[in-house]
């Protein structure tokens, strides 16, 4: 009897390191490989991180914000942003209500804070006014009804890529004041830039960013 329970265990045994065995190889090593390999034919942008290329070089990925900023300099916690670009969502500096302050992938999300919360509202009120301040030039003036929400409030994530038409459109008279056009060629600019609800209905239309500087810098190429 002792010998027989002996051999049953080790035959459980056996059979139950051979499952693993398998399933190991299966869902670890072949069921991975078989999922990238589609991937990569199917869909290679997407399955790379939707990388954004220029001449041939990463500049980012069309799905996580980033800053543009001039660079810091002796003295200072936060750089100031650089003004000859396109600006995203605060997630750097006055009016961030994110607890990622830089665009920073290793730290994502919001902290949440009430309506009528004292920090969020100075934040807001403080985003507003570099808003108006940045984006006035000598022959625009930003009135405080024309700042949209996403100007001075952070995305949930910390990461948004997109700013909203008005924010970019608001946006151009300093553009083209900086980079020497017409607001007639930054407007055309943000227009063709601008993506639309998905499907039709689904979300709201949007801008990105990073393209939309990509554009701005073959502008001022040519």
């Amino acid at each position: 009897m002792a010998n027989n329970s002996v051999g049953n265990t080790g035959r459980v045994l056996w059979a139950g390191l051979r499952a693993l065995l398998v399933l190991t190889v299966v869902c670890g090593v072949l069921y991975p490989l078989a999922v990238t390999g589609i991937a990569q034919l199917a869909f290679p942008g997407k399955a790379n991180g939707s990388e954004v290329k220029v001449d041939g070089k990463v500049v980012g990925s069309e799905l996580i914000g980033q800053t543009y900023n001039l660079p810091l300099k002796d003295g200072e916690e936060t750089a100031a942003p650089d003004l000859k670009w396109f600006q995203p969502r605060p997630s750097n500096g006055l009016g961030t209500n994110s607890v990622n302050t830089q665009y920073s992938i290793i730290l994502s999300g919001a902290t949440n804070r009430s309506g009528d919360n004292e920090d969020l509202i100075t934040w807001v009120k403080d985003a507003k006014a570099a808003v108006i301040k940045d984006n006035s030039t000598a022959s625009y003036t930003v009135k405080p009804s024309d700042v949209p929400a996403d100007a001075v409030t952070s995305s949930g994530s910390g990461l948004d890529p997109h700013i909203s038409p008005e924010y970019a459109k608001l946006q151009v008279h300093r553009i083209a004041e900086k980079n020497h056009l017409t607001v007639a060629r930054v407007d055309k600019l943000v227009a063709d830039h601008t993506d639309g609800r998905v499907l039709g209905f689904i979300g709201e239309p949007r801008v990105n960013v990073l393209k939309l500087n990509i554009a701005l810098k073959e502008l001022t190429r040519g």
